[in-house]
């Protein structure tokens, strides 16, 4: 039995979502990843996707990013079909993501990496541009950097950072290009509990002029932050629901084998 999640569960009846996830699934051969999940997610909240190992929650993340067509199903971004477009698309749209593996040039300066992230959405494949008239782009760089908390790196190789930094330097190329809906996949993983929460603390702010929509394994820090929790389980939606919904529900109690959620 597939669960379903409305946009009247967590939003008022007059907002309209601003993703949408209907009957989706995906098969790798015979191995069913997802099986017909459905979801709206309402605009300006901050959600996160939870579950045990092997629940599907990377397989989602890729769906939602546009990474992996569903087998089955459709997404759609702010009313608009967009099951099986390709990536760069969904930047465009306004679909930022980040991934848990660091996607940089780790040669080019930590500016450069925003900048370069900033020209490409404004000016497409515009190479005969000179770099005097980029000083909006720079200075749009130098801003998200502000954001991020790695102004006073912004000089140093992106390779000379810390694990921390490289993922914050990540979320600023995202937000290059002005996205309206932010995708995170374990956004602190591999970070020191402290990193963590500075990480957790910064994905708070961004969600003050974007929706979030987080993968996430440090339940602590994401029940501390979530205005609204999803949880899979082998493919499927388990729970849906506020934290305090999420740690009284018994099948995520017994999924998680009594863990402290």
């Amino acid at each position: 039995m597939t669960m379903t999640a409305t946009l009247s569960d967590t939003a008022p009846a007059n907002v309209s979502p601003i993703l949408s996830v209907r009957e989706v699934g995906k098969k790798f051969g015979g191995f069913t990843a997802l099986d017909g999940v459905t979801v709206d997610f309402a605009p300006g909240r901050l959600t996160s996707i939870i579950g045990p190992n092997g629940a599907g929650k990377s397989t989602f993340f890729n769906v939602l990013s546009g990474a992996f067509p569903p087998s089955t199903g459709n997404v759609l971004f702010e009313g608009r079909d967009i099951t099986g477009l390709p990536q760069h698309a969904f930047a465009r749209m306004g679909i930022a993501k980040s991934f848990q593996i660091t996607n940089l040039f780790p040669h080019l300066s930590v500016l450069e990496n925003v900048r370069v992230a900033a020209q490409a959405t404004r000016t497409g494949l515009d190479l005969w541009r000179p770099r005097a008239r980029l000083t909006e782009l720079v200075d749009r760089a130098e801003a998200l950097l502000v954001l991020v908390g790695l102004a006073h790196r912004r000089h140093q190789p992106a390779e000379n950072l810390a694990h921390g930094e490289q993922r914050c330097l990540e979320i600023a190329v995202a937000l290059a290009c002005e996205p309206r809906l932010l995708l995170l996949d374990e956004p602190t993983a591999g970070m020191s509990p402290e990193e963590a929460r500075q990480m957790m603390d910064l994905i708070v702010r961004l969600n003050a002029e974007r929706s979030v929509i987080l993968v996430e394994h440090r339940m602590k820090l994401v029940m501390g932050i979530s205005d609204r929790i999803l949880v899979l389980h082998q493919g499927r939606l388990l729970a849906d629901g506020t934290p305090g919904d999420i740690k009284a529900d018994p099948e995520v109690r017994r999924v998680y084998l009594g863990q402290s959620v």
